[in-house]
């Protein structure tokens, strides 16, 4: 694949998660690769099939504890993933996103300058835009305006690794995701709506008033965005990785039911403020990717695709 990093040491920081274990499997086929994780999230279970060759090592720790990173050496590459990832989590107890994002991005960091570390591939968000006037967002929308804790973290991030950068002449790829979906996500509408179907097939709860609409991009496009990209950066960078159309939640909730083979089914929305689906989220997201595509880069799937082909995947994970 152009673009593919290859002969690099590597660490990813939640390799065990969702987006973590399909970058893991992606690297493992032309670098050595540690995984950092605390396995708070979800255990080895995604690990597990890639274990057995000299390239993969797996070490258990937490990010937020700067004595993690005592004994590790330098890396060619950090793909720091470590995060709550759970966006609604955060209206609850903001903290753990102050510690776990910020707080664990800074350990990162400083473990980078103190072994001379050049690279880091930094997975933030599109939360950090807020509730965007300009749709598609690009990357040089703002002020940003973040509605949740996990947007500011993430921005607050961002703003580290430039910081860091111009200090110690670090090259970062920023990379605000969209919403992933696909194979090993453990949460997310998809994984929910699921769920919730398998416990009542005649009644599911859509948390928002179902005009909610998102650019969703498959897992492995948004792994391998990250590598290509990454590998023509040369300078700490933002890039947007998304799709360029938007899928509604009715259209998701539909395309569950009929590929669960469930009929009449009552769809009960619950608002928040706003129409929301909780306080924190946003309505209506969609990324700008011209800047991704002027590198040469194309997604294999639009937004609907991305998401049916994620349905498929988990239906089949759940089995």
């Amino acid at each position: 694949m152009p673009g593919l990093i290859k002969g690099k040491s590597i660490l990813v920081t939640g390799g065990a998660g969702f987006i973590g274990s399909n970058l893991v499997k992606l690297l493992l086929k032309e670098n050595e690769v540690t995984v950092l994780d605390n396995f708070s999230a979800v255990d080895d279970r995604f690990l597990k099939p890639l274990q057995g060759g000299k390239q993969l090592k797996i070490i258990r720790g937490d990010i937020t504890k700067a004595g993690t990173f005592s004994n590790l050496q330098g890396f060619d590459i950090i793909f720091h993933l470590a995060a709550n990832s759970d966006v609604k989590f955060g209206s609850n107890n903001p903290m753990i996103d102050v510690v776990t994002n910020d707080t664990g991005t800074v350990n990162v960091l400083e473990f980078m300058r103190k072994t001379d570390s050049k690279e880091i591939a930094f997975s933030s968000s599109s939360t950090v835009y807020g509730e965007a006037e300009i749709i598609p967002t690009p990357e040089s929308y703002g002020p940003y305006r973040p509605i949740s804790s996990y947007g500011a973290s993430k921005a607050a991030g961002e703003a580290y690794i430039f910081a860091y950068s111009h200090y110690y002449g670090l090259r970062g790829s920023i990379f605000r995701f969209a919403n992933v979906v696909g194979t090993n996500s453990t949460h997310g509408v998809i994984f929910d709506f699921i769920h919730k179907l398998k416990k009542d097939p005649g009644n599911l709860e859509i948390l928002g008033d179902g005009t909610q609409q998102k650019s969703y991009i498959h897992v492995s496009d948004c792994t391998e965005s990250m590598c290509y990209v990454h590998s023509l950066n040369r300078k700490t960078d933002v890039y947007n990785l998304g799709n360029t159309s938007m899928t509604r939640v009715l259209f998701i909730a539909d395309r569950i039911c009929q590929k669960m083979g469930l009929k009449d089914v009552k769809y009960n929305l619950v608002p928040s403020e706003g129409g929301r689906g909780w306080p924190g989220d946003v309505k209506m997201a969609q990324l700008s990717i011209e800047k991704l595509e002027l590198l040469g880069w194309k997604n294999r799937y639009s937004s609907d695709k991305a998401v049916e082909l994620s349905i498929d995947e988990t239906l089949k994970m759940l089995q």
